[in-house]
Order: C-alpha cells, then sequence, then structure tokens
C-alpha cells in the first residue's frame, strides 16, 4: 500500500521449514510489505530432506530433490545469502549478524536453524581439532549424502549406527546397492520409539531379509583406524570390519543463537501458540522449535508451523494458532513399507496375543487390535480409545494409511468391525471416509495442509491424475500417508465426470 513503510523479514535457515515459511508468507503477504532475507547454512537453494535415503540409494538425480533454486528466490523478491549463517543476534538493536561480518536489519525474525547431529563420545571418532576420522559421517545434508555416496563405492563393507527411521533407510539404502551392512542398535528393538516389540520383530526379519545384518543391544565403543577407519569396537566386545561408518544417532535442536540472544530455551527455542518466542519479534519453527513442551524433529508439524507463523507475520492482527501436530511416522525404504502415526507403540492395557491372525484386546476404554501374517512380513495394530482412533501400525501393508489418518485427524467413531479397517473388508469403513461425505474443508494431506476443495479445484483446474494433483497442490509429497485419499477422490471426481447429465440423450 503506497506510503507504507516495508518491513523486514530474516529468516535464519533455508531448510524444509524456513523455505516453507517463505512460501507461506508470499501467499499471505498480499500487499508485498515484507522484505524477506534468507540466510542458509548449506549453498544453493532449499532441497527436500526427506529423500535423501532415496538419493543415497540411487533411485532419483541430485537435481530431482530440489524445491528452489536460486532463481526462484530472485523471482519472487526474496534475497538469498547462501551458504551463510545468523552467528549473532543484536535484540535490542533488532540486527542479525552473518558469519561473513555483514549485518541484516530485521522487523521479524524467524529462527529455522534445524537440528544438528549427535555424534557419539567414543574413542578415534574425531581427531584434536574435532574433524570425524576419513570413513566416518554422519547422515543429515546434501553434503553428507554425497560424502556416503563417495565412500560407498570404494568400500568393502559398513556400519550404520542407530536403529531409528534414519538409520534404517541408510542401511537399506546402502545393501540395496550391494555393500554388506550391520546395522547397530543399542536397545533391544528397532525404532523404538514408534513400533511395539512385536512390530520391531516383524521390522528386524524384513530388513535382514532385504542384506542388512542388525546387531541389537550394543553401542560402538571405540573407532579403530590411524589416518581412516578400518573398524568399530562395540561395547559387547564384537568388532566389526568397515570401511564406512554412517552415524545416525538423533538429532539435537540448534539451540545456541537462541541461547546467547537471552531467549527462553529448554530443549529447544520455547514458542507460544503463535510460534513467538520469549521475544515477540523472534519467531521459531521446525527442528529448533519446543512448542508446550515437545519437539517432533519431523517435516509435517515444521510444515504446519510455519504456516502458523508466517500469517501471525504477514497478518499480525490477525493470528493464526498452532495447538500442536500428531506425529505421523513413514520410513520409506525400498522393500519396506511402514507407516505410524498417534500412540502406536503402547503397551500398557493390552492383551498378550501369541498368535496370529486378527485379534482384539479390551481393557479399561482402550482396545487393541492386531493382525499379522508373517509369510508376508505383515503387522497392523490399532489402539482404539472410547470408540475412537489412537494410534496405528501398518508394517508390510500400508494401504490402509490413508482412511486411517481420516479418522484419526476427524475423531470419527470406528466401526464396530474393528479389523475390518485392516482386513480390506472396506463396507463399516468406506462410509466413514467417502470422498462424498467428507465436507470440502476437509484435510487430506497434512502435511501440507491440502484440503478437499483444494483438490477438487485442482482437478477442476484441469490436474486429471495423482501426480498432476501433487504439481499443482502438494497433496502426497511429505510422508506420502494422504496417497490412497487422494486416488479415491480423484476416482470419485472421474466417475462423476463420467456420468450423463440429466437429459442428455432424450430429445427436446
Amino acid at each position: 500500500m503506497p506510503g507504507r513503510q516495508p518491513r523486514h523479514l530474516v529468516v535464519a535457515g533455508n531448510g524444509m521449514a524456513g523455505f516453507r515459511l517463505v512460501q507461506e508468507v508470499l501467499a499471505a503477504d498480499l500487499d508485498r510489505r515484507l522484505v524477506i532475507t534468507v540466510a542458509g547454512a548449506e549453498p544453493g537453494g532449499a532441497y527436500n530432506r526427506i529423500q535423501l535415503s532415496h538419493l543415497l540409494a540411487g533411485h532419483c538425480p541430485a537435481d530431482s530433490i530440489e524445491l528452489a533454486g536460486p532463481g526462484w528466490y530472485r523471482a519472487n523478491g526474496v534475497r538469498l545469502r547462501a551458504p551463510a549463517t545468523v552467528t549473532r543476534i543484536d535484540r535490542p538493536a533488532r540486527l542479525a549478524w552473518l558469519d561473513d561480518g555483514s549485518v541484516l536489519p530485521y522487523d521479524v525474525l524467524v529462527l529455522a536453524t534445524g537440528a544438528d547431529p549427535v555424534l557419539p563420545p567414543v574413542d578415534g571418532l574425531a581427531g584434536p581439532h574435532g574433524r570425524l576420522l576419513p570413513g566416518a559421517v554422519p547422515f543429515r545434508t546434501r553434503a553428507d549424502c554425497a560424502a556416503i555416496d563417495r565412500l560407498a563405492r570404494d568400500a568393502a563393507s559398513a556400519v550404520v549406527l542407530g536403529g531409528g527411521v534414519l538409520g534404517l533407510e541408510a542401511a537399506r539404502a546402502l545393501a540395496g546397492r550391494g555393500l554388506p551392512v550391520t546395522l547397530v542398535q543399542r536397545g533391544r528393538q528397532l525404532m523404538e520409539r514408534d513400533l511395539d516389540a512385536a512390530a520391531a520383530a516383524v521390522l528386524g526379519r524384513t530388513v535382514r531379509g532385504l542384506g542388512v545384518r542388525v546387531h541389537r543391544g550394543a553401542g560402538i565403543a571405540a573407532v579403530l583406524g590411524g589416518t581412516r577407519l578400518h573398524a568399530v569396537r562395540l561395547d559387547d566386545g564384537t568388532v566389526l570390519d568397515a570401511d564406512l561408518l554412517v552415524l545416525c544417532c538423533g538429532v539435537r535442536p540448534r539451540t545456541d543463537l537462541a541461547r546467547a540472544a537471552g531467549l527462553a530455551v529448554g530443549t529447544g527455542v520455547v514458542v507460544d501458540d503463535q510460534l513467538r518466542s520469549s521475544d515477540p519479534s523472534i519467531f521459531a519453527i521446525g527442528d529448533c522449535a519446543e512448542h508446550r513442551g515437545r519437539g517432533y524433529g519431523l517435516v509435517a508439524p515444521a510444515w504446519e508451523q510455519a504456516k502458523v507463523a508466517a500469517w501471525g507475520i504477514a497478518r499480525p492482527s490477525d493470528l493464526a494458532s498452532y495447538p500442536g501436530s500428531v506425529p505421523v511416522t513413514r520410513l520409506k525404504a525400498a522393500g519396506v513399507e511402514l507407516a505410524c502415526l498417534g500412540e502406536a507403540a503402547l503397551t500398557e492395557d493390552e492383551a498378550d496375543d501369541a498368535g496370529g491372525g486378527a485379534s482384539g484386546a479390551t481393557a479399561s476404554d482402550v482396545e487393541v487390535v492386531r493382525f499379522t501374517d508373517s509369510a508376508r512380513g505383515v503387522y497392523q495394530k490399532l489402539v482404539v480409545r472410547s470408540g475412537q482412533l489412537a494410534g496405528a501400525i501398518l508394517l508390510g501393508d500400508t494401504a490402509a494409511a490413508g482412511t486411517l489418518a481420516q479418522l484419526f485427524d476427524r475423531g470419527s467413531a470406528l466401526p464396530a468391525d474393528r479389523a475390518a479397517l485392516l482386513l480390506g473388508r472396506t463396507g463399516g469403513a468406506a462410509a466413514g471416509v467417502s470422498p462424498t461425505r467428507l465436507p470440502g474443508r476437509a484435510t487430506i494431506c497434512h502435511c501440507n495442509g491440502v484440503s478437499k476443495a483444494a483438490i477438487c479445484a485442482a482437478w477442476e483446474s484441469g490436474a486429471r491424475r495423482p501426480a498432476e494433483i501433487a504439481a499443482v497442490t502438494r497433496a502426497t509429497t511429505g510422508c506420502g500417508m494422504c496417497r490412497d485419499a487422494v486416488e479415491g477422490i480423484v476416482d470419485w471426481l472421474s466417475a462423476a465426470d463420467a456420468e450423463p447429465e440429466e437429459g442428455a440423450g432424450h430429445a427436446a
């Protein structure tokens, strides 16, 4: 609007959270009052970190994971400083200092600094200057992925440390390239935060069948090698030969910048329901943020936070509110299908079910429904509280993921035949999630906040296939759990379009 002063927005971080925030701000800042500068620690534009394991496996080219090149920033009037890192914040003067000594004034600052990989404090891993021994690499960035790729080409064997999603994806990617891989997991089961013991056992059998050796109940005691890695010694005494060690030991929110600036910091930068820190001119989103005592470390919550923060930045008189997110975990590895949501790993109040097939157990207001098919590597589980879905594990067969996500999100009452949701008898379930019965405002893709109405609008504009819908709306490009729902809506729209109009074919 003529005569109004511009406001300077500085975004510290150009990962998936920071980039999504910029996109959302551009969409919400209708009068273009915001002057946006992004400082990204990595060279180039933003890229899709979710796809790094596919890149490592050789399933996609390097340029396919790019979200935006430098030209996108120029075309949208966004100033990109990369590689550049915000190293100091002068809150009274509202200045952000970069590592090259330059200074950026800001009216609003967003911390989207992400998280650092946790490196185990073991003998021989790092040299006197803190550099990792050649052959040892974390798996966090595009540069890490490139380094692992180079090492894997000449390696005779590899060890992956960490039995979470990232460790499993890295191990599967390397095994798929023909490299002997041992996955070392300190705990007694894989993905212990997301799975119960039965699901973890099935997952273990599946990944072993894909060429990944799993060594549980041990951590690394020492890394062996003079100038280069040649083996690792575990704390149970086992020695594993390795030319490549991939470190997937979790992450730690980057909070040093916020702490030095005097902001409230817990595990992450403490934020309110508008994603504002203890300084209302500074927001925090993504891996570095802590909301209501919780951090997520997942992309979908970061994108939800970005949308709320962007609204508060672009339209401060009309604030949105972030209620928190439902954790949805999806393992993205060739030959392994796994989706988890909600309280999937609950074991309390469950009856012991030693047999296979579909079974139900009820205790208090909690029900657990499970289906196992050992021959196919399938384990499925529903946790139901007071008739509503509280969590689910789908391993080996994720066809029901979209249906369950819809039921979970809407808090819908489940059909009396709970097993129908898992066994494909959709009569009871379909009535609850049929596209014809979903309101237009219903969220279909939670990662990207895409509603049924937005998918229908894209279809009407000419996007007739799921891939075309994805290109227009971004639906299905996050965790992928909405794929079945999107395909169902497309099928419904196509069928409706094929029906003859009333009176067609009759003489006037």
